[in-house]
């Protein structure tokens, strides 16, 4: 009964070693590389995205803010009932 344990497990264990290698030289062939950089390719491009997003919403705030200190929205002088 022992052996036919310590057999299972060894089993076991060589075909999980197996799969974890046969995944990590997969990774290593040109198209797992290429998809990896493909993956990585893609997630920068989105990152860019999302400040280049941050970037132009913090332009448009400081150019509101501009605008209204220097008049050029028509509010210089107006009273805060007026601009309701």
């Amino acid at each position: 009964m022992r052996r036919l344990f310590w057999l299972a497990l060894g089993v076991t264990v060589g075909v999980l070693a197996m799969r974890k290698l046969s995944k990590a030289a997969q990774r290593m062939t040109p198209s797992g590389i290429a998809g990896s950089f493909g993956a990585a390719l893609g997630d920068l491009a989105e990152a860019v995205r999302d400040f280049a997003g941050d970037v132009r919403a913090g332009m448009n705030e400081h150019e509101a803010a501009l605008r209204a200190g220097s008049g050029i929205d028509g509010s210089l002088g107006a009273r805060p009932e007026d601009m309701s």
